[in-house]
């Protein structure tokens, strides 16, 4: 129910729209930018009191959150593969079901490529630098 209640909330709020992700990454308008900086801040916000207030899980047990790595490289490159993917297919990993849902079934595509790619890195991981 919460990830139907997700999709309904992606689609109404246009955050899975092609023409507002192009608007995005042109620079034209803020509305994705708003969208992605509300979720970083209330995440951000969420862990800090999670932390302050040292939340237990459904078990009781404390949440542990690991430490950030090191390493700038890694997430520059890691966000570039990305941000290119996101460009070129329209959506990003969880929008893509989203919007194979609301019958953009050309998605069917962008998912096959998804796993494919997922795949192949199942295959090359223990050769690329981590």
């Amino acid at each position: 129910m919460v990830g139907i209640f997700f999709g309904i909330v992606l689609v109404k709020s246009e955050a899975v729209s092609w023409y507002r992700i192009f608007e995005m990454f042109k620079f034209q308008s803020f509305h994705m930018y708003g969208i992605i900086g509300s979720a970083v801040f209330l995440g951000a916000l969420f862990i800090w009191i999670f932390k302050k207030s040292k939340t237990k899980n459904i078990e009781g047990n404390s949440i542990h959150l690991p430490p950030k790595e090191k390493g700038l490289v890694r997430y520059i490159v890691g966000g570039t593969i990305f941000g290119f993917g996101w460009a070129l297919a329209g959506a990003c990993p969880g929008p893509m079901y989203i919007l194979l849902g609301t019958g953009i079934f050309s998605m069917l595509l962008v998912i096959a490529a998804a796993i494919l790619g997922t795949f192949v890195y199942g295959l090359l991981k223990n050769k690329l630098p981590h």
